[in-house]
Protein backbone atom coordinates (compact mmCIF):
# COMPACT_ATOMS: atom_id res chain seq x y z
CA UNK A 1 0.00 0.00 0.00
CA UNK A 2 1.06 4.01 -0.62
CA UNK A 3 0.36 5.54 2.42
CA UNK A 4 0.18 9.27 2.90
CA UNK A 5 0.95 10.59 7.02
CA UNK A 6 0.05 13.61 8.10
CA UNK A 7 1.82 15.24 11.18
CA UNK A 8 4.68 12.46 10.47
CA UNK A 9 7.17 14.47 12.96
CA UNK A 10 4.10 14.53 15.66
CA UNK A 11 4.32 12.00 18.68
CA UNK A 12 1.50 9.68 16.55
CA UNK A 13 2.79 10.12 13.07
CA UNK A 14 6.32 9.05 13.82
CA UNK A 15 5.39 5.88 15.73
CA UNK A 16 2.97 4.92 12.94
CA UNK A 17 5.11 5.46 10.26
CA UNK A 18 7.27 3.42 11.77
CA UNK A 19 4.85 0.45 12.05
CA UNK A 20 3.97 1.14 8.31
CA UNK A 21 7.48 1.04 6.94
CA UNK A 22 8.41 -2.03 9.13
CA UNK A 23 5.34 -3.68 7.21
CA UNK A 24 6.77 -2.98 3.92
CA UNK A 25 4.28 -0.25 2.98
CA UNK A 26 5.48 2.77 0.97
CA UNK A 27 5.06 6.03 2.83
CA UNK A 28 4.97 9.52 2.58
CA UNK A 29 4.82 11.92 5.17
CA UNK A 30 4.51 15.68 5.87
CA UNK A 31 4.13 18.10 8.41
CA UNK A 32 5.30 21.63 8.77
CA UNK A 33 7.40 20.90 11.97
CA UNK A 34 6.13 24.29 13.67
CA UNK A 35 6.80 25.75 17.17
CA UNK A 36 3.66 24.90 19.27
CA UNK A 37 6.20 22.97 21.07
CA UNK A 38 10.32 21.80 21.15
CA UNK A 39 11.62 21.38 18.07
CA UNK A 40 14.45 19.23 19.07
CA UNK A 41 12.16 16.48 20.05
CA UNK A 42 10.22 16.94 16.58
CA UNK A 43 13.55 16.60 14.65
CA UNK A 44 14.83 13.62 16.62
CA UNK A 45 11.34 11.77 15.40
CA UNK A 46 11.94 12.26 11.91
CA UNK A 47 15.64 11.57 12.26
CA UNK A 48 14.20 8.03 13.34
CA UNK A 49 12.45 8.08 10.01
CA UNK A 50 14.95 9.49 7.84
CA UNK A 51 17.02 7.05 5.40
CA UNK A 52 14.60 4.07 5.23
CA UNK A 53 13.66 2.42 2.33
CA UNK A 54 9.98 3.45 1.25
CA UNK A 55 9.66 6.49 3.02
CA UNK A 56 9.50 10.06 1.63
CA UNK A 57 9.29 13.38 3.73
CA UNK A 58 7.78 16.64 2.69
CA UNK A 59 7.93 20.05 4.96
CA UNK A 60 4.42 21.22 4.34
CA UNK A 61 1.89 22.72 6.13
CA UNK A 62 -1.45 20.99 5.73
CA UNK A 63 -3.43 24.07 4.80
CA UNK A 64 -1.36 25.03 2.21
CA UNK A 65 -2.84 23.88 -1.37
CA UNK A 66 0.56 22.23 -2.28
CA UNK A 67 -1.32 19.54 0.17
CA UNK A 68 -4.52 19.01 -2.20
CA UNK A 69 -2.21 18.23 -4.89
CA UNK A 70 0.33 16.11 -3.62
CA UNK A 71 -2.77 13.65 -3.04
CA UNK A 72 -4.53 14.40 -6.11
CA UNK A 73 -1.65 13.35 -7.83
CA UNK A 74 0.06 10.99 -5.73
CA UNK A 75 -1.73 7.88 -6.35
CA UNK A 76 -2.03 7.40 -2.38
CA UNK A 77 -4.28 4.20 -1.40
CA UNK A 78 -4.86 5.73 1.96
CA UNK A 79 -4.76 8.96 3.89
CA UNK A 80 -3.56 8.78 7.77
CA UNK A 81 -4.73 12.39 8.68
CA UNK A 82 -3.20 13.10 11.77
CA UNK A 83 -1.88 16.55 12.06
CA UNK A 84 -3.35 19.08 13.14
CA UNK A 85 -3.11 22.13 15.92
CA UNK A 86 -3.44 20.03 19.21
CA UNK A 87 -4.53 21.22 22.83
CA UNK A 88 -7.21 21.85 24.52
CA UNK A 89 -6.22 25.22 26.54
CA UNK A 90 -4.15 26.40 23.90
CA UNK A 91 -6.97 26.97 22.27
CA UNK A 92 -8.61 29.42 24.10
CA UNK A 93 -5.47 31.60 23.46
CA UNK A 94 -5.00 31.14 19.92
CA UNK A 95 -7.94 30.35 18.09
CA UNK A 96 -7.31 31.00 14.67
CA UNK A 97 -4.75 28.75 14.66
CA UNK A 98 -6.91 26.52 14.90
CA UNK A 99 -9.35 27.68 12.38
CA UNK A 100 -6.43 27.52 9.67
CA UNK A 101 -4.73 23.89 10.72
CA UNK A 102 -7.86 21.93 11.54
CA UNK A 103 -10.49 23.57 9.39
CA UNK A 104 -8.76 24.89 6.13
CA UNK A 105 -6.47 22.09 6.11
CA UNK A 106 -9.02 19.66 6.99
CA UNK A 107 -10.93 21.01 3.58
CA UNK A 108 -7.31 20.47 1.55
CA UNK A 109 -7.63 16.30 2.64
CA UNK A 110 -10.82 16.06 1.46
CA UNK A 111 -10.38 17.63 -1.45
CA UNK A 112 -6.89 16.18 -1.91
CA UNK A 113 -8.86 12.40 -1.17
CA UNK A 114 -11.72 13.17 -3.53
CA UNK A 115 -10.05 14.22 -6.59
CA UNK A 116 -7.33 11.67 -6.09
CA UNK A 117 -9.63 8.61 -5.40
CA UNK A 118 -8.09 7.32 -2.60
CA UNK A 119 -9.43 4.26 -1.27
CA UNK A 120 -9.53 5.24 2.63
CA UNK A 121 -9.08 8.40 4.77
CA UNK A 122 -8.63 7.90 8.61
CA UNK A 123 -8.32 11.16 10.70
CA UNK A 124 -8.38 12.45 14.02
CA UNK A 125 -10.79 13.19 15.78
CA UNK A 126 -10.69 13.26 19.83
CA UNK A 127 -12.70 12.26 22.47
CA UNK A 128 -13.53 15.81 23.46
CA UNK A 129 -15.92 16.43 21.44
CA UNK A 130 -18.30 14.63 23.63
CA UNK A 131 -17.71 17.74 25.92
CA UNK A 132 -20.07 18.32 28.37
CA UNK A 133 -21.77 14.57 28.11
CA UNK A 134 -22.00 12.83 31.43
CA UNK A 135 -22.71 9.60 30.63
CA UNK A 136 -20.30 7.33 30.85
CA UNK A 137 -18.48 4.69 28.64
CA UNK A 138 -19.02 7.70 25.99
CA UNK A 139 -20.60 5.56 23.12
CA UNK A 140 -20.26 7.16 19.30
CA UNK A 141 -24.01 6.88 19.59
CA UNK A 142 -23.65 9.78 21.99
CA UNK A 143 -24.61 13.53 21.23
CA UNK A 144 -21.52 16.00 20.75
CA UNK A 145 -23.70 18.82 20.11
CA UNK A 146 -22.14 21.16 23.43
CA UNK A 147 -18.13 21.31 22.78
CA UNK A 148 -16.65 23.09 25.96
CA UNK A 149 -12.97 23.92 23.79
CA UNK A 150 -12.73 25.66 20.14
CA UNK A 151 -10.38 22.61 20.22
CA UNK A 152 -13.02 20.15 20.35
CA UNK A 153 -15.47 22.31 18.31
CA UNK A 154 -12.62 22.34 15.50
CA UNK A 155 -12.87 18.38 15.82
CA UNK A 156 -16.83 17.92 15.96
CA UNK A 157 -16.32 20.12 12.70
CA UNK A 158 -13.99 17.72 10.87
CA UNK A 159 -16.79 15.27 11.44
CA UNK A 160 -19.74 16.69 9.83
CA UNK A 161 -17.43 17.99 6.81
CA UNK A 162 -16.18 14.40 6.75
CA UNK A 163 -19.44 12.98 6.18
CA UNK A 164 -20.60 15.74 3.56
CA UNK A 165 -17.84 14.30 1.82
CA UNK A 166 -18.45 10.47 2.13
CA UNK A 167 -21.97 11.31 1.08
CA UNK A 168 -21.31 13.93 -1.74
CA UNK A 169 -18.50 11.49 -3.97
CA UNK A 170 -18.66 8.30 -2.09
CA UNK A 171 -15.20 9.14 -0.35
CA UNK A 172 -14.64 6.32 2.56
CA UNK A 173 -13.83 7.61 5.72
CA UNK A 174 -12.93 7.01 9.21
CA UNK A 175 -12.69 8.98 12.06
CA UNK A 176 -10.92 7.59 15.49
CA UNK A 177 -11.88 9.76 18.60
CA UNK A 178 -8.46 9.38 20.44
CA UNK A 179 -8.50 8.93 23.82
CA UNK A 180 -5.58 10.99 26.38
CA UNK A 181 -2.54 9.13 23.99
CA UNK A 182 0.50 8.92 26.14
CA UNK A 183 3.76 7.30 25.56
CA UNK A 184 7.39 7.53 24.28
CA UNK A 185 8.21 10.49 22.08
CA UNK A 186 5.16 11.74 23.32
CA UNK A 187 4.18 15.64 23.71
CA UNK A 188 5.56 17.75 26.42
CA UNK A 189 2.06 19.57 26.48
CA UNK A 190 0.40 16.43 27.84
CA UNK A 191 -0.16 16.25 31.57
CA UNK A 192 2.18 13.00 32.10
CA UNK A 193 5.27 14.59 30.31
CA UNK A 194 4.87 18.05 31.59
CA UNK A 195 4.46 16.38 35.00
CA UNK A 196 7.61 14.33 34.31
CA UNK A 197 9.53 17.07 33.48
CA UNK A 198 8.32 19.58 36.19
CA UNK A 199 9.33 16.40 38.99
CA UNK A 200 12.71 15.57 37.51
CA UNK A 201 13.25 19.43 37.84
CA UNK A 202 12.53 19.69 41.82
CA UNK A 203 9.30 22.47 40.31
CA UNK A 204 5.80 22.25 42.00
CA UNK A 205 3.10 20.58 39.47
CA UNK A 206 -0.69 22.05 39.17
CA UNK A 207 -3.12 19.13 40.13
CA UNK A 208 -6.57 20.71 38.83
CA UNK A 209 -9.76 19.99 40.55
CA UNK A 210 -7.89 19.14 43.25
CA UNK A 211 -7.50 15.94 41.54
CA UNK A 212 -10.81 14.82 41.46
CA UNK A 213 -10.71 14.32 37.51
CA UNK A 214 -10.58 10.37 35.93
CA UNK A 215 -8.96 10.03 32.36
CA UNK A 216 -8.78 7.08 29.97
CA UNK A 217 -5.54 6.70 28.90
CA UNK A 218 -4.28 5.10 25.77
CA UNK A 219 -0.92 3.99 25.41
CA UNK A 220 0.65 4.91 21.79
CA UNK A 221 0.98 1.04 20.80
CA UNK A 222 -2.38 0.78 21.00
CA UNK A 223 -3.31 3.40 19.05
CA UNK A 224 -0.85 2.46 15.95
CA UNK A 225 -2.33 -0.79 16.53
CA UNK A 226 -5.49 0.26 15.65
CA UNK A 227 -4.81 2.03 12.67
CA UNK A 228 -2.41 -0.48 11.00
CA UNK A 229 -6.01 -3.13 10.91
CA UNK A 230 -7.97 -0.71 9.91
CA UNK A 231 -6.45 0.75 6.71
CA UNK A 232 -7.14 -2.42 4.95
CA UNK A 233 -10.85 -2.07 6.12
CA UNK A 234 -12.45 1.28 4.72
CA UNK A 235 -16.16 1.85 5.86
CA UNK A 236 -19.37 0.77 3.91
CA UNK A 237 -22.59 2.07 3.63
CA UNK A 238 -24.34 0.77 6.44
CA UNK A 239 -27.44 -1.11 4.92
CA UNK A 240 -29.34 -0.80 8.74
CA UNK A 241 -29.54 2.86 9.13
CA UNK A 242 -32.66 4.39 9.72
CA UNK A 243 -33.13 8.01 8.04
CA UNK A 244 -35.80 8.37 10.25
CA UNK A 245 -34.47 7.56 13.40
CA UNK A 246 -30.45 8.78 12.59
CA UNK A 247 -27.83 7.88 15.15
CA UNK A 248 -24.46 9.73 15.50
CA UNK A 249 -21.09 7.55 13.88
CA UNK A 250 -22.90 5.54 11.16
CA UNK A 251 -24.35 6.65 8.13
CA UNK A 252 -25.88 5.67 4.83
CA UNK A 253 -22.81 6.90 3.31
CA UNK A 254 -19.31 5.17 3.70
CA UNK A 255 -18.88 6.69 6.87
CA UNK A 256 -18.29 5.64 10.45
CA UNK A 257 -16.83 7.45 13.93
CA UNK A 258 -15.16 4.83 16.18
CA UNK A 259 -13.94 5.65 19.85
CA UNK A 260 -10.37 4.26 20.06
CA UNK A 261 -9.05 4.20 24.10
CA UNK A 262 -8.00 2.04 26.88
CA UNK A 263 -11.82 1.71 28.30
CA UNK A 264 -10.17 1.51 31.76
CA UNK A 265 -10.39 5.15 33.56
CA UNK A 266 -7.64 6.12 35.94
CA UNK A 267 -7.70 8.60 38.77
CA UNK A 268 -5.61 11.30 38.27
CA UNK A 269 -3.91 10.74 41.82
CA UNK A 270 -3.36 7.06 41.47
CA UNK A 271 -1.85 8.37 37.49
CA UNK A 272 0.64 10.56 39.15
CA UNK A 273 1.65 8.03 42.09
CA UNK A 274 2.49 5.74 39.31
CA UNK A 275 4.64 8.14 37.55
CA UNK A 276 5.78 9.04 40.64
CA UNK A 277 6.82 5.45 41.29
CA UNK A 278 8.56 4.54 38.19
CA UNK A 279 10.48 8.42 38.28
CA UNK A 280 11.99 7.63 41.68
CA UNK A 281 10.57 11.03 43.34
CA UNK A 282 7.85 12.31 44.48
CA UNK A 283 6.16 15.69 43.34
CA UNK A 284 5.58 19.02 44.85
CA UNK A 285 1.94 19.40 44.41
CA UNK A 286 -0.11 22.63 43.73
CA UNK A 287 -3.57 21.60 43.92
CA UNK A 288 -5.99 24.31 41.88
CA UNK A 289 -9.33 24.51 40.71
CA UNK A 290 -10.87 23.04 37.13
CA UNK A 291 -9.29 24.88 34.05
CA UNK A 292 -11.89 26.67 31.58
CA UNK A 293 -12.38 23.98 28.60
CA UNK A 294 -11.73 20.33 30.82
CA UNK A 295 -13.92 17.46 31.74
CA UNK A 296 -14.00 15.50 35.05
CA UNK A 297 -14.05 12.30 33.34
CA UNK A 298 -13.67 10.34 30.41
CA UNK A 299 -13.90 6.61 29.57
CA UNK A 300 -14.37 4.61 25.65
CA UNK A 301 -16.93 2.50 24.84
CA UNK A 302 -14.81 0.72 22.11
CA UNK A 303 -17.13 -2.05 21.28
CA UNK A 304 -17.65 -0.68 17.78
CA UNK A 305 -14.03 -0.57 17.44
CA UNK A 306 -13.47 -4.06 18.23
CA UNK A 307 -16.37 -5.31 15.92
CA UNK A 308 -14.33 -4.09 12.99
CA UNK A 309 -10.94 -5.35 14.05
CA UNK A 310 -11.01 -7.37 16.90
CA UNK A 311 -9.58 -7.45 20.37
CA UNK A 312 -6.41 -5.49 21.02
CA UNK A 313 -4.93 -6.88 23.99
CA UNK A 314 -3.93 -2.72 25.87
CA UNK A 315 -1.22 -2.06 27.65
CA UNK A 316 -2.03 -1.40 31.15
CA UNK A 317 -1.32 2.40 32.77
CA UNK A 318 1.76 0.77 35.16
CA UNK A 319 3.66 -0.69 31.95
CA UNK A 320 2.57 1.96 29.95
CA UNK A 321 4.21 4.98 32.35
CA UNK A 322 7.19 2.40 32.84
CA UNK A 323 8.29 2.67 29.63
CA UNK A 324 7.38 6.25 29.03
CA UNK A 325 9.75 6.89 32.51
CA UNK A 326 13.27 4.61 30.53
CA UNK A 327 12.87 7.03 27.25
CA UNK A 328 12.45 10.25 28.87
CA UNK A 329 15.65 9.17 31.30
CA UNK A 330 17.81 8.11 28.15
CA UNK A 331 16.37 11.11 25.93
CA UNK A 332 17.38 13.88 28.47
CA UNK A 333 19.72 12.01 29.92
CA UNK A 334 18.38 12.26 33.38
Amino acid sequence: MNILVTGSAGFIGMHLCERLLALGYTVTGIDNCNDYYDLALKAARLARLEGQANYRFIRQDVADDATRMLIREGGFDAVVHLAAQAGVRYSLQQPLAYSASNLTGFTQILEGCRHGKVGHLIFASSSSVYGGNRKLPFCETDPTDHPVSFYAATKKANEGMAHSYAHLYGLPVTGLRFFTVYGPWGRPDMAYFSFAQKIMSGETIDVFNHGQMRRDFTYIDDIVEGIVRLLPLPPQADPAFDVLKPVNGSSWAPYRILNIGGSNPVNLMDFIGTLEKHLGREASKRFLPMQDGDVLETAADTTALTRVIGEVNPVNIDEGLRRFVVWFKDFYGV
